[in-house]
């Protein structure tokens, strides 16, 4: 009986790796966009020659009453506090439309009231539909914990002490994920509440040197480029504190909100483990 070898199996293809797909554009990517976006303002709408006369030495001079021509004489800065006043508006946007959706579809007060009542009334499944109806970090969260309740109402091998340390574990941990999402970006926007002004007060310092350098080179006290020169280094400071007390007031608005939707999450989960040390 000869013997024949069997072919060897084809290799079996290794499995494609799903790659996770990034949540929406870096910040860095977004802060170099909106410098582009800064520089062609700066170079192609306030640089327009519709902007500015020509003196009798040939050089630009802002029309009376232009503002555009004034701040882009404030010099380099500008577009710099411009690429920070572009970045506090377009962030701040996009927190408002993030914690918007972090409180999901509902009020939040009303669902809080509404997981309470069910909690009370040891409507665990109606609790997670309810969950499930608002969705968002509030209802995320506290669907993790009411299923957590559920697998250890079923969980024979723990005591009452066990259950309810891993019960606030989860929800500690629920809660932990979520709070990245919502805390994203306010660093920029709390640093760019400092350095818009720093650079507000260095453009400002830059053109004054500038204004008086001119004047000393020119050997003759002249009061109008004086006070020219000094308009337009003043533009540097009116558009750093501008941009600074926007970046205030929407890092302070944005900490509120988290602030509630947080006490929100605690509420819930304090009142879960409530629920659950009385039951079990």
């Amino acid at each position: 009986m000869s013997n024949t070898t069997k072919p060897a199996a084809p290799a079996a293809k290794p499995a494609k790796v799903e790659k996770k797909k990034s949540g929406g554009i870096p910040s860095g990517i977004i802060l170099i966009i909106l410098l582009a976006v800064a520089l062609g303002l700066y170079y192609l709408v306030m640089g327009d020659a519709s902007h500015f006369n020509v003196d009798e030495k040939g050089e630009l001079v802002p029309k009376p009453g232009d503002y555009f021509g004034i701040v882009y004489k404030g010099g380099w800065v500008v577009p710099v506090l411009l690429t920070c006043f572009l970045s506090a508006v377009v962030f701040s946007i996009e927190r408002i439309i993030t914690i918007g959706k972090a409180k999901g579809d509902g009020d939040v007060n009303a669902f809080v009231r509404g997981i309470q009542t069910k909690l009370n009334g040891h409507d665990i499944d109606g609790a997670i539909k309810d969950c499930d109806k608002q969705k968002g970090s509030v209802g995320n969260v506290v669907a993790s914990g009411l299923k957590k309740y559920k697998q250890l109402q079923g969980d024979a091998g723990l005591d009452k002490e066990q259950k309810l340390v891993a019960l606030g574990k989860e929800i500690e941990e629920a809660t932990s994920l979520e709070m990245p999402m919502l805390q994203k970006n306010l660093t920029i926007i709390a640093t760019l509440a400092s350095v818009a002004t720093l650079l507000g007060l260095f453009g400002t310092v830059l053109g004054m040197i500038r204004a008086f350098a001119a004047l000393g080179s020119a050997g003759s006290m002249d009061s109008n480029a004086l006070a020219n020169g000094i308009s337009e280094a003043l533009v540097n400071t009116a558009l750093g504190i501008g941009t600074s007390a926007i970046c205030i007031i929407a890092y302070n608005f944005f900490t509120s909100k988290i602030d509630d939707l947080t006490y929100s999450i605690d509420e819930l989960g304090l009142s879960i483990s409530n629920t659950f040390a009385e039951q079990n």
